[in-house]
């Protein structure tokens, strides 16, 4: 960008361009420290989130097979056709510095009873009760997954972009400033050179028709 034309006026859209970048770099680099703390959080919330669904999901397997030990396979897809139970997801959405992350609900609606005490085991209705569970932070789990994809792009991105500006832009926009600042200065000092011997030769000529 040393080509620019050695102005003023491009001395001060260069010195504005230069403060914009500057600028933009430090919101850019606060936005994704934000972003990477967020990340984090995510992160070790899946890991977290993810044990516990592991353990969840063993527990209601479990209980499931403890009730066929208890009743037999049979008894216990008859009384689980009979099990009544809407489950509704509701999605909802949240921001963390204009990334739209997604909220996930997951609600359970039962009309028992689903089966008569004759012949049914309390393990079937604690392998409900589990799976139930399990479902719910599957829906927590799968949140937090999507957040985290989403979170990690923008972080690229952002990274990126700060990049961009760091080792491209405001290094590229302080030369041609520099440059410009430079080329005005000797302009200025060889327009003052040039107003001297003017001056001195102007001088010098008043002084001989003074003689004359």
């Amino acid at each position: 960008m040393t080509n620019i034309a050695p102005t003023k006026t491009n001395l001060l859209k260069l010195s504005d361009e230069l403060k914009f970048a500057r600028l933009g770099h430090e919101l850019l680099d606060q936005k994704r420290n934000i972003l990477v703390v967020e990340l984090l959080s995510l992160l070790d919330q899946a890991v977290e989130h993810e044990a516990t669904l592991e353990a969840s999901l063993a527990r209601a397997y479990a209980t499931l097979e403890d009730a066929v030990l208890a009743m037999g396979k049979l008894r216990v897809s008859s009384l689980a056709c009979a099990v009544n139970v809407e489950s509704r997801i509701k999605f909802g959405r949240r921001r963390v510095m204009g990334v739209e992350l997604p909220v996930v609900e997951t609600r359970f609606e039962e009309h028992p009873p689903f089966y008569g005490p004759a012949g049914a085991s309390h393990r079937m209705d604690e392998a409900v009760r589990e799976f139930r569970g399990v479902l719910k932070l599957m829906g927590r789990f799968a949140e937090l997954k999507v957040s985290i994809v989403r979170l990690a792009a923008e972080v690229r991105k952002t990274i990126r972009k700060v990049n961009a500006l760091e080792k491209v832009a405001i290094p590229d926009l302080t030369e041609s400033l520099r440059h410009v600042r430079n080329r005005l200065e000797e302009n200025e000092r060889d327009m003052f050179v040039l107003m001297k011997m003017v001056k001195n030769r102007l001088t010098a000529g008043e002084r001989g028709s003074v003689e004359r």
